[in-house]
């Protein structure tokens, strides 16, 4: 069974946050968004705008492919 998208991509923000030693706190000011909005994508509870997924690609210093690579 497939893992929610969402929630795979969620996964991978809060992975790849963690493995930078950033808290949701810091990965939002960085990237401009609300710390509860950081928490609801990290959940899989948002469904995530392309704009985003590149604001936090680049946030996190990776490719907006490399997140999305966990949904495949």
């Amino acid at each position: 069974m497939r893992k929610n998208p969402q929630k795979a991509f969620g996964d991978r923000v809060r992975d790849l946050r963690k493995q930078a030693n950033l808290s949701q706190e810091k990965l939002a000011e960085i990237s401009g968004l609300h710390r509860t909005y950081v928490g609801a994508v990290e959940r899989g509870e948002r469904n995530i705008s392309l704009l985003n997924i590149i604001v936090l690609s680049r946030s996190l210093g990776v490719r907006p492919s490399y997140l999305l690579e966990s949904i495949e």
